[in-house]
C-alpha cells in the first residue's frame, strides 16, 4: 500500500473502488475509497463507467443514486494516483460527466461531506442533487492555477454566481449551494440516503418514456444554449491563446505555478484537517 506523508495507508486500486447494488426499481452506485474521501483516480473512472453502463442496460433499473462511502462524496482528483498497470482505455472525468448527461435514466447525487473540484462537477452534472446538511462544495481549481475540467457551474447557477464560484474558489456550505441552485434540497445527514432513494423510487414509478424524454428536453435546451460547445472551451482560439499565455513554459511562470501548487497543497491539507490523521487526503480539488 502507498502512504501519504502523514503515514496513512492508502489501499491500492481495487475492483471494489466502485460498488453497484441493484434495488427495487433503481441502482445504488457508491464511490468506495473512503480512506481518501473518494478521491478520483483511474480505477474509479473505469469502474464508474462500467457501473453506469450496467444501470443503463438493465430495464429493471429506472433511476440511479450516486453517492460516496464514508464521510465524503468526493474530494476531487487524486494527486497521488499511480498510472494504471495496463493499456486499457480510461475515461476522463469529462467523459464520465457526459456519460451521466447522455444517459436516458435519471441520476441522483447524494452528497455528504466534501464534493469539491471534480467531485463538485460530478455532483453538478447529475440530474438532481440531494445534499446532507454537512456537505461542502467548491470549484477549487483556481487555487493552483487551472480552469475547471468540466464547465458545469455556469449552466446550473446564474452569471454572477458562476463567476464567484470559479474566480474565488471558495468552499460553500450545503445551504449556500441550495441558494445558488447547485442542489435541489438539503436534508439532515442521517436522512441523506433515504431522501435520495425516495426520490429514485418516485422517478421509477412514473411513466419511463416521459421521464426520459423530459430529461432529454431539458438537456437539449442547454445544448442549444451552448452547453457542449462550452465543454470544449479549450479549443476556442481566444481561450486557447489566453491559456497558453497563462500556462507557458517560461522559467518565471514555472516558478509561479510551483509556488501556487505548494500553497494549494498546504491549504488543502488544512482544509481536510479535522483532528485525526485520516482526514488528510491526496486530492487536488479537481485537476
Amino acid at each position: 500500500m502507498g502512504q501519504q506523508p502523514q503515514q496513512i495507508e492508502i489501499p491500492p486500486p481495487s475492483p471494489n473502488d466502485v460498488l453497484y447494488e441493484k434495488r427495487e426499481g433503481y441502482a445504488l452506485i457508491t464511490l468506495n475509497r473512503p480512506v481518501v474521501l473518494n478521491a478520483i483516480n483511474w480505477s474509479i473512472l473505469r469502474r464508474l463507467s462500467v457501473a453506469l453502463d450496467k444501470a443503463e442496460a438493465d430495464d429493471d433499473v429506472r433511476a440511479v443514486v450516486l453517492t460516496g462511502a464514508g464521510r465524503a462524496f468526493s474530494s476531487g482528483g487524486d494527486i497521488q494516483s499511480t498510472p494504471p498497470p495496463d493499456d486499457d482505455p480510461t475515461p476522463s472525468g469529462v467523459d464520465i460527466n457526459l456519460r451521466i448527461w447522455n444517459m436516458p435514466k435519471p441520476v441522483i447525487a447524494a452528497v455528504r461531506g466534501y464534493a469539491v473540484g471534480q467531485g463538485h462537477e460530478l455532483a453538478g452534472t447529475c440530474d438532481m442533487t440531494i445534499a446532507a446538511d454537512d456537505a461542502v462544495f467548491g470549484e477549487l481549481q483556481i487555487r493552483h492555477g487551472f480552469g475547471p475540467p468540466m464547465l458545469i457551474s455556469p449552466f446550473i447557477t446564474g452569471l454572477k454566481q458562476a463567476k464567484e464560484l470559479l474566480m474565488l474558489g471558495e468552499r460553500i456550505t450545503a445551504q449556500e449551494a441550495l441558494r445558488l441552485g447547485l442542489v435541489n434540497r438539503v436534508v439532515p445527514a442521517d436522512e441523506l440516503l433515504t431522501a435520495a432513494e425516495d426520490l429514485a423510487k418516485k422517478l421509477a414509478a412514473l411513466p419511463q418514456k416521459t421521464v426520459q424524454s423530459n430529461k432529454m428536453l431539458v438537456n437539449r435546451t442547454y445544448e442549444i444554449a451552448g452547453f457542449r460547445r462550452a465543454l470544449e472551451y479549450r479549443e476556442d482560439p481566444l481561450i486557447s491563446a489566453m491559456l497558453e499565455g497563462t500556462h507557458g513554459d517560461s522559467p518565471h511562470l514555472k516558478v509561479l505555478r510551483e509556488q501556487g501548487w505548494e500553497a494549494f497543497r498546504a491549504s488543502r491539507d488544512q482544509l481536510y484537517k479535522s483532528g485525526d490523521a485520516s482526514a488528510q487526503v491526496p486530492a487536488d480539488g479537481g485537476v
